[in-house]
This record gives structure tokens, C-alpha cells and sequence, in this order.
């Protein structure tokens, strides 16, 4: 564990009930950081308004939220600077990636690779992910990727994380049958939270028979720079896929 983490208390599956009734509250925290450059802002003022989703108005499916009828779309919740969500659209540019991340300066950093990349698979909602879990049809998603999440590692923070009965309810229900749930993450106790919380979800399914499956990448996985330093302090990464019944 690195030095500048606190320790973590010990998680017991019992508690996650409990901490899911306490009020509801955000799943992120700041919304902003360093202030933008006159480039930025402009990236926020002219192209985020041309691919943001509004999911105040109705739709008939995922797919007709772009203008090139993707083969699947798959939704990428929290994608922190975007190196994931803008490597799988310009990788798979017969899909569309539906990417939901509440931090501005995360949102900004996505637009500069968006506009300079010219990749039109991306939509982005910078606002909660669930709102847009709640919005999509049912069984309109391929895949759903929690990547490295917020751990919210004290306690009393623990029901700002976005694995919950209620999110996983809301992944269930967008994933079509034989969809895939993606999560990955190196706090063993967020780990644990997750497998728990599954365990009791009836509409997904782990993948992996052994607790060393967990330890390698998917195989079209490439290393971010937050993993890379998860490394060098000494964690390691799991990757846990589950499956939609």
C-alpha cells in the first residue's frame, strides 16, 4: 500500500446494506480544477454542445443517439481524462461509446483528443452516470466499463461509491442479454465491495473461476497512467467482468 494512502478499514459484506440506506447522495466529488485555458473553454463552449447528451428527451434506442448506426454501443462511467473511452472509439470506430464523467477538466482533456482525433463515435453526459442508466431503453448497451472508480476510502464515505444494489440494478437493466459489465480496480476492499454487491445482484454473473483470473487483463487492455502508478506503489489491479443473464 502506498505510504500517502490511509488504511483502509476492513470491509464485511454485512455493512453495505446498511450504508445503502443512508441518504443518497453524489457518487463524485469536486466538479473542477485548475481553471481552463481560452482553447479549452472553447472546446466546452462549441463541441461539447454538439456531442452532450440530453436525457431529458425521449428516445427509441441507444443507437440513435449517432449518426452512424453503430454495430453496439457501450458506455464507459466516470472516464476520468478520456484515455480509455477516445482509445476504444478510435479502435472500434464501427461502435458507439456513450462516456459519462461529472470532472470538467476530465471532460475538457476527452474534447482536445475528440476534435483533434476527429472521432464521431463519442457522446459525453458530464453530469451522474446514473442518469443516464435511468434514461437508456432496456437491453440497449453491449458493454458498460467502471474503470478505477473513486474508492471513497473512509467509511463514512463508502456509500458515495458508484457500485451499489441500486446501480447495478440500473447496469442490469440497460446491459442486452450476454452483456458485459467491465470493472477494474486496485483497492482490494473495493474489490471485495464489488464481488459482494454481484453476489446478490440475480441479473449479473462473474466470469472468472479463480481469484487469479481477476489479476489479468482483458485482452485488448493497455495500461493508463493511473494503473502505471498503481504498479510502482505496489498494488495490484483486478479485472473483474461479469456477464448479463
Amino acid at each position: 500500500m502506498s505510504p500517502d494512502l490511509p488504511e483502509l478499514p476492513k470491509f464485511r459484506p454485512s455493512q453495505s446494506r446498511l450504508i445503502e440506506k443512508q441518504i443518497e447522495t453524489s457518487f463524485f466529488g469536486r466538479r473542477k480544477g485548475k481553471s481552463l485555458s481560452p482553447s479549452q473553454q472553447r472546446l466546452m463552449d462549441e463541441l461539447l454542445p454538439k456531442i452532450s447528451l440530453n436525457p431529458t428527451r425521449p428516445i427509441s434506442s441507444a443507437t440513435a443517439l449517432f449518426d452512424h448506426a453503430p454495430k453496439e454501443v457501450w458506455m464507459e462511467i466516470g472516464f476520468g481524462g478520456g484515455e480509455h473511452l477516445v482509445r476504444q472509439a478510435e479502435t472500434n470506430r464501427e461502435i458507439g461509446l456513450i462516456g459519462c464523467e461529472p470532472f470538467v477538466n476530465g471532460v475538457v482533456k476527452a474534447l482536445a483528443v475528440i476534435e483533434e482525433r476527429a472521432l464521431e463515435n463519442i457522446r459525453i453526459y458530464d453530469e451522474d452516470a446514473a442518469h443516464i442508466l435511468d434514461w437508456l431503453p432496456e437491453a440497449s448497451l453491449d458493454k458498460v466499463f467502471l474503470l478505477y472508480p473513486d474508492p471513497w476510502h473512509k467509511k463514512r464515505h463508502w456509500k458515495r461509491r458508484f457500485v451499489s444494489d441500486r446501480n447495478l440494478e440500473r447496469i442490469a437493466r440497460v446491459l442486452k442479454p450476454g452483456g458485459i459489465f467491465r470493472f477494474a480496480s486496485d483497492i482490494e476492499t473495493y474489490v471485495s465491495w464489488t464481488l459482494d454487491h454481484v453476489g446478490r445482484c440475480n441479473a449479473l454473473e462473474e466470469r472468472a473461476s479463480s481469484p487469479e483470473e481477476r489479476l489479468v487483463a482483458w485482452p485488448d487492455w493497455q495500461r493508463t497512467r493511473y494503473e502505471a502508478k498503481a504498479f510502482r506503489e505496489g498494488r495490484k489491479p483486478q479485472y473483474l467482468t461479469f456477464h448479463r443473464i
